[in-house]
């Protein structure tokens, strides 16, 4: 049996947002596995996983840069903010992403490419600014996708320069329709992403591990309210329905009206283009997602150096 410390009982309280006992308990029940933990309570009704998961816990910029109908997005991360204002820090993280469309997404190649002006790579220049500005930093990841002669539209959310912001997004449309009207369309597109997440752009896109493991908590879950067998099953295709509705791009409500689904979005995208429209694929960068930020008891430090 693991043992249960009060940091894990508290790993697991940021983030699904549940009661100290009731995390504890099913802590206890799975063994101090966070992710089963994590089931447990929500196949409980005590804890909304889905919404509290990828919180922000890093500083630093998301980088966006596209180049016709290719784009690449970069995350940089740093310890503090005041280093992500800093006027080098971001013209690094301007110059990777630059770097990042030969990259083809492929983190090895950008830190390994040559820094411009400096004789060596970016892996080097980063080693170099880390000992200059005194801050730890990171190429935490790097993304490349391409339109294929569409229109592939940005969005930077909480923009601090040109080109840089806290959240990241490239979104592909395929389609020989208007180009400004695609291009107006892509945008709109790329800031509902930004806003809602989604993990994939159609239900047959979805990681099969994410639906399997989302329909055996639903399943527990009516089994638990006492539904007989067929009833049971009714249920989780209905609330698989909805858990569709909150992570696949095309089955969610169009953010910009509150009312339009995005697959119905894109027929009158089309529509207004003048010819079909796909979305062929997307890339959403959020700063800082799934890293936990180291904490410190500021009031332990100050008296152990007091004595």
């Amino acid at each position: 049996m693991a043992e249960i410390t009060a940091a894990l009982v508290k790993q697991l309280r940021d983030k699904t947002g549940a009661g100290m006992m009731d995390c504890k308990k099913a802590l206890s029940e799975t063994d101090g596995d966070i992710e089963g933990a994590t089931d447990w309570l929500r196949t409980k009704g005590l804890a909304a996983a889905a919404k509290k998961a990828g919180r922000v816990a890093a500083e630093g910029l998301v980088g966006v840069v596209v180049e016709g109908d290719t784009g690449a997005i970069v995350e940089v991360n740093s310890e503090t903010d005041f280093v992500a204002r800093n006027d080098a820090f971001q013209d690094f993280v301007r110059k990777v992403t630059e770097l990042g469309l030969a990259s083809g997404g492929d983190l090895n190649a950008l830190k390994s490419a040559d820094y411009p002006g400096s004789g060596h790579s970016v892996a080097d220049e980063l080693t170099e600014m880390i000992a200059t500005i005194g801050e730890n930093m990171g190429l935490r990841r790097v993304a490349s996708i391409s339109a294929d002669g569409g229109v592939l539209a940005s969005y930077l959310h909480s923009a601090a320069a040109p080109g840089l912001g806290k959240i990241g997004v490239l979104v592909a449309l395929k389609s020989t329709g208007d180009k400004p009207k695609l291009e107006g369309f892509g945008k709109q597109l790329a800031m509902h992403i930004a806003a809602t997440s989604p993990q994939s752009v159609s239900v047959s896109d979805l990681d099969p591990a994410v639906v399997q493991r989302e329909r055996e908590v639903l399943k527990e879950q009516a089994i638990e309210s006492g539904k007989p067998p067929e009833i049971a099953e009714k249920m989780v295709e209905g609330r698989l329905r909805k858990f569709y509705e909150e992570v696949v791009l095309m089955e969610q409500t169009f953010v910009i009206d509150n009312e339009t689904k995005i697959a119905d979005a894109v027929e009158a995208a089309a529509k207004d283009a003048g010819a079909p429209v796909e979305v062929t694929g997307m890339v959403r960068f959020a700063l800082g997602e799934g890293i936990e930020r180291e904490e410190t008891d500021f009031a332990s430090e100050v008296a152990e150096m007091t004595g």
